[in-house]
């Protein structure tokens, strides 16, 4: 903030120490309800303003999975990267690592003589927990139909 030439004020240290305590993958939304929780004054462009000089700052990283949310989370370090599974039913955001991908990642850049500066791997489908419940309301469809007839 001092770098940007912003005051550290209250607010902002309250909205940046609840995001760094909080749920990865938070939306501005859900933050503002957060804060608002410990101080009613703090408004909804001031959250955005704060989320959005962190990620400026390399603090943090927005993401969108496809919803039409912005969503913020704890920027990955050098040493450390993980990609998403994120399930088109309930909402689920499921973080992973995986070396052999980052390993065939890296082979792809180098076979091409090209030099990746950021990537992201982002997979959408139907989580297990999804898959379970519509599995179990098919069945108990199934029985009805057995019942009844």
């Amino acid at each position: 903030m001092v770098e940007k030439g912003l005051r550290s004020t209250a607010q902002r240290r309250l909205i940046i120490d609840t995001f760094f305590e909080g749920a990865p993958h938070m939306t501005i939304e859900e933050l503002l309800q957060q804060v608002r929780g410990v101080d009613r004054g703090i408004g909804y462009a001031t959250v955005y303003r704060t989320l959005k000089l962190l990620a400026e700052c390399g603090v943090a990283s927005e993401r969108r999975f496809g919803d039409g949310l912005s969503r913020y989370e704890l920027a990955d370090d050098a040493s450390s990267h993980h990609d998403h599974l994120i399930c088109l039913s309930c909402g689920k955001i499921i973080e992973f690592e995986e070396p052999q991908i980052e390993a065939l990642q890296d082979a792809i850049a180098e076979k091409y003589g090209f030099l990746v500066t950021s990537h992201k791997h982002e997979m959408y489908g139907e989580c297990a927990d999804c898959q379970r419940t519509k599995k179990s309301a098919a069945s108990e469809g199934a029985d009805g139909m057995r019942d009844g007839a």
